[in-house]
């Protein structure tokens, strides 16, 4: 019995890291698509930089809303 409470903790704990590596691959791709219009330099502009910044706060507000949404679902 023991073994499988080990077993579930990391099960869970995998898929806790899958799902903020997904995360974090569409939150590239969002905001990449988004703020990078040019051919990418040495370094990012500021105006990318602070593009960058927001839409990634964004996005993590938004996960977090749908993540309290879903939570109160259960």
């Amino acid at each position: 019995m023991e073994n499988s409470a080990e077993l579930q903790r990391f099960i869970e704990q995998e898929k806790q890291k899958a799902m903020l590596n997904e995360m974090v691959g569409k939150l590239t791709n969002v905001c990449w698509d988004k703020c990078i219009t040019g051919t990418p330099g040495s370094k990012f502009s500021s105006g990318e930089t602070t593009c960058l910044t927001n839409c990634a706060q964004r996005f993590l507000d938004m996960s977090m809303i749908i993540a309290k949404r879903f939570g109160t679902m259960q």
